[in-house]
């Protein structure tokens, strides 16, 4: 068992994952921008590894960019399944390779969250996590009810609340928590019972009712987002849901509970650093217009060799067509579709960066 640790080990070990993969590639979106992870996905395709992707219905902002992958992807050969709408939204993100290794993800395949953001992955080759990961697959690929089979395997709206209040409730001295805002009423309450029996309890992030007996401060340096707890330095949970009702119970979202002891020395290692590290200009709110404006100059030093910038060119010249080709008109309608397949990509990545 492995855990990946951003922004320190960036896209590598992903791009890695995919490359290496002999016979499935099997991966769940909700947010994406990396066109490493993209050319990997096509290359594994070409080379006839089965390559599906489950990508959600919807996200904020982001619903015509999922759609212009949805058609990438299919062009290069890869099986592209939709999620159901039956939830408010569909969040996991998870990557299984070969059917044998299992990543489980609390960030999104994106640069902001990538290179910019506090996240964990942990990667697992333990039986029956990958099993149940499959089994969620295919209850969400073909759309149909899943029913939770490993307690360890923590799936909203199925049981994600039971599991996580458990593991709160199994703390006998200390319980360290990431999450961007704890405000479910059940769970607080359960972090306050256990600190009024003496469990030490550290939060990165924010909560929705302040309480003395609750140590709380924001993250420094880095945007948060990670849900992860901690108990009692024996056993961690990383996943995609916060402890908050929407994320508890209406989506869907995934994690795991694992009890391997480099993990969680990992995880500990670093909640450690990041609680004593000074809160830094980049924890302060930064004003919308600030944030677009330094979000578009990212976008921009795009290659061009990215999918968004090859699509924008591919329509132009497709609709203008090869024997009417004026260079100056074709010049000034790529800058233009470029230009504005920037602008969708900037206020996707605005609501990314705001979103809980």
């Amino acid at each position: 068992m492995k855990l990946l640790i951003q922004p320190q080990d960036g896209v590598a070990p992903l791009v890695a994952a995919i490359k290496k993969a002999k016979k499935s590639v099997d991966i769940v979106i909700f947010r994406f921008d990396r066109a490493e992870i993209e050319e990997a996905l096509k290359d594994a395709a070409e080379r006839d590894v089965s390559v599906t992707a489950l990508i959600a219905y919807a996200n904020t902002g982001g619903e015509k960019g999922l759609r212009k992958l949805e058609m990438r992807l299919l062009e290069a050969g890869v099986t592209v399944s939709r999620t159901a709408d039956d939830l408010s939204r569909y969040h996991d993100k998870l990557l299984i390779i070969d059917r044998r290794v299992l990543y489980v993800l609390s960030f999104n395949f994106t640069h902001l969250d990538i290179d910019h953001s506090r996240g964990f992955g942990i990667v697992t080759r333990k039986r029956n996590l990958v099993q149940e990961a499959l089994k969620l697959l295919r209850a969400d690929n073909k759309r149909r009810a899943y029913k939770a089979g490993l307690d360890a395997f923590v799936v909203s709206p199925v049981n994600a609340r039971k599991q996580l209040l458990a593991l709160i409730g199994r703390a006998r001295k200390e319980l360290l928590l990431y999450d961007p805002k704890i405000a479910d009423a059940e769970m607080l309450r359960a972090l306050h019972e256990r600190a009024k029996k003496g469990v030490e309890v550290r939060i990165i992030g924010s909560v929705g009712r302040k309480s003395p007996h609750l140590k709380v401060r924001p993250l420094g340096g880095f945007r948060l987002h990670t849900r992860t707890i901690v108990r009692d330095r024996q056993e961690v949970f990383v996943g995609s849901q916060s402890l908050r009702k929407a994320e508890l119970d209406s989506r869907r979202e995934v994690g795991v509970i694992v009890r391997d002891s480099k993990v969680v020395s990992g995880v500990v290692k670093t909640f450690e650093a990041d609680w004593r590290a000074k809160e830094t200009a980049e924890t302060v709110q930064t004003p919308p217009q600030v944030l677009k404006k330094s979000l578009k100059e990212m976008v921009e030093k795009l290659s061009p060799l990215n999918p968004l910038v090859k699509e924008a060119v591919k329509e132009v010249v497709s609709k203008k067509g090869s024997a009417s080709l004026n260079k100056t008109d074709v010049k000034k309608t790529v800058e233009k579709a470029v230009k504005e397949a920037v602008r969708e990509r900037v206020q996707e990545m605005l609501n990314e960066s705001v979103e809980p």
